[in-house]
């Protein structure tokens, strides 16, 4: 394993670290709470900010990327392509609204302190991104991802993930730089490619996968080819200047469509959920407790500002599309905290000094805590709403 590269004063940290997430996991799993709260806990715990036994932010930040690739892997082999494309002005038209509604709550607290346009934008971007990790693992536990409400949110988390990629270029200009035109010509060059892909996909009667037959049998190859697929697809679109994660989910639609998900499921599952906890393990290491504690009422006001935005602006969007009023409140709250992606604009922004160091460790805080307290908002709105939905006990992962 990767993470055992390096000296072996790392292994009881790691051991520390499993031992930390099944003794969490049981005690969640009692209280019927997803085991993404154990892992963001774990590495709060273990951390720089907590007791300094895991110090290496960086290792387990790229082994969490993988995670998230595997993630969104497997969201593509469970997400029926048809009924995507059916699903976009949902999907497009609701992601939109849903970043200017952003942005304008930006702009009327930023007239409160003067703040430039600039930074007015990009935090506007950064708070208006979603988790496809915490939601759709919340979705899946919980079996809705199938649900009508499951697959509105699922598209607008996949249109608001395609949509990082402008909004860094954005981010770039915004800052006073500007991007290569060779770079912004590879993007739209990969992103043509993907939805001439997707058409491609979508005319097939039956795709077959190369070496699908011959390794049907063989669990060991299956493995190998599994991997390929899921990480091949992800480099293609990493050397377009696009989202690995991205790429992962256009593998994964592919598979879909090759009718061969059991096998790639049953390959991949034990992967999945190691690099996906050390995701969010990741994530928890970026909580500065101390920082915390001297800015409570601020990180505080924020989170609320933030998560009840995004609750009823999503709400609003997915009630005007269609879905009932509980629904588009229960899918309001789904999509209520902000994203991983927001990670990567809120460090780009500081690059480019859009904003200071106290707002890039405010930013960082508030989008880890938002992503912490994300499964307890969501129970919250279930119980307000009177809702059934996911107070079944969660599945073994």
């Amino acid at each position: 394993m990767i993470l055992l590269v390096g000296t072996q004063t790392n292994l009881p940290a790691f051991v520390l670290l499993g031992v930390i997430i099944v003794s969490l996991g049981l005690l969640l799993r009692y209280l019927r709470q997803p085991y993404v709260i154990a892992y963001i806990l774990a590495g709060v715990l273990l951390g720089e900010h907590g007791f300094k036994l895991i110090t290496d932010e960086a290792l387990i930040g790229t082994v969490g990327e993988f995670g998230l690739m595997l993630l969104l892997f497997f969201i593509g082999m469970e997400t029926d392509l048809s009924g995507l494309i059916k699903n976009w002005r949902l999907a497009v038209i609701g992601t939109i609204f849903q970043i200017l509604g952003s942005i304008l709550l930006v702009w009327l607290i930023g007239a409160l302190f003067d703040w430039q346009l600039n930074r007015v934008i990009l935090l506007g971007f950064v708070i208006s991104l979603s988790s496809s990790a915490v939601v759709i693992k919340l979705l899946q536990d919980n079996n809705e991802a199938t649900t009508l409400i499951g697959k509105n949110v699922i598209s607008i988390l996949l249109v608001q993930d395609i949509l990082i990629v402008p909004m860094l270029i954005a981010t770039n200009y915004l800052g006073g730089t500007i991007p290569p035109t060779e770079e912004i010509v590879l993007q739209m060059v990969g992103g043509g490619i993907i939805i001439g892909g997707m058409i491609w996909v979508l005319r097939q009667k039956e795709l077959v996968l190369p070496f699908s037959k011959q390794v049907e049998e063989d669990h060991e190859l299956q493995v190998f080819v599994a991997l390929i697929v899921c990480f091949g697809a992800a480099t293609l679109t990493a050397l377009f200047g696009l989202s690995p994660a991205l790429g992962a989910f256009v593998g994964g639609l592919l598979v879909h469509s090759a009718k061969s998900t059991a096998w790639f499921h049953d390959s991949l599952h034990s992967f999945r959920v190691i690099f996906v906890a050390l995701f969010f393990v990741s994530i928890g290491m970026l909580i500065d407790l101390q920082f915390l504690i001297n800015n409570w009422l601020v990180v505080l006001s924020l989170i609320l500002a933030v998560c009840i935005s995004n609750h009823f602006i999503n709400a609003g969007v997915l009630r005007y599309f269609g879905n009932d009023w509980k629904s588009s409140l229960y899918g309001g709250a789904l999509l209520a905290q902000i994203g991983e992606l927001s990670f990567v604009l809120a460090a780009s922004a500081f690059q480019t000094e859009i904003i200071t160091d106290f707002a890039y460790k405010l930013a960082i805080l508030v989008i880890s805590l938002s992503l912490l307290i994300s499964p307890f908002w969501i129970i919250l709105t279930k119980k307000i709403l009177g809702t059934e939905q996911g107070r079944k006990p969660i599945p073994d992962v």
